[in-house]
């Protein structure tokens, strides 16, 4: 167990009462970059949140950084969040506070106190994502990459041993995707961080080539071969 981040053996993942993925096994080593794919409603989404904790694990056993997923509950999913960063598609960002007080937000509501810990914790991970000189920038006064890489520097706040990121190069332009996925790879190269990229661009992949999760019929499907079409 010691090296795998994700770890599901038999899972089955449920909507309510819809069977969504039946028996899932996946193994995602510390350090790994794994993509997810599948189309829209085959449970991509369903697989991200039952790994942070969004949907509650009935049936089968999970750990994801340390946490036995079946025993998540209201008072210890914030922890298991603690471990994880998470990327979206839509930035999710703060609109009526700079990038500065973005970041300090998840900071406050991640527990820390310490005011000068905070701001060499803000001014490290922006560096990480080349926005050193941006953290007094309101959201709309960056670009679409620029916010992508904001959304990146909250998700590293925690020093998060996994980073899930649902389709996020899903609104950008190819060459800006491009800045995104090169980001994400020194990030899981440089600081052994394993990330896990849900997404639906296969020009993505095949310029940035790695081990690829499938969804579909209700079962996932390891080291899938993706069709270009």
């Amino acid at each position: 167990m010691s090296q795998s981040i994700v770890e599901l053996k038999n899972v089955n993942i449920y909507q309510g009462d819809s069977l969504i993925l039946s028996d899932v096994n996946i193994s995602v080593n510390k350090g790994e970059f794994v993509y997810l794919v599948g189309k829209t409603g085959t449970g991509k989404s369903s697989l991200l949140k039952t790994m942070y904790g969004d949907l509650q694990l009935t049936e089968g056993d999970g750990w994801v950084a340390g946490h036995e997923l079946k025993k998540l509950n209201w008072k210890t999913v914030p922890f298991l969040r603690r471990n994880l960063g998470v990327v979206f598609q839509d930035f999710q960002l703060l609109t009526d506070r700079n990038v500065n007080e973005n970041m300090k937000f998840v900071l406050n509501a991640t527990g820390w106190k310490d005011e000068k810990l905070m701001d060499e914790k803000i001014a490290d991970v922006l560096e990480k994502v080349g926005l050193k000189t941006k953290g007094f920038k309101m959201p709309f006064e960056l670009s679409g990459g620029e916010q992508q890489r904001m959304d990146v520097a909250r998700a590293l706040l925690n020093s998060p041993k996994l980073i899930l990121a649902d389709e996020p190069t899903g609104n950008l332009d190819p060459e800006t995707s491009d800045e995104i996925m090169q980001l994400l790879f020194h990030i899981c190269r440089d600081y052994n961080t394993t990330i896990i990229m849900a997404t639906h661009d296969y020009m993505v992949i095949k310029k940035f080539p790695a081990r690829t999760i499938k969804t579909e019929m209700g079962k996932v499907w390891d080291n899938a071969t993706i069709e270009m079409s």
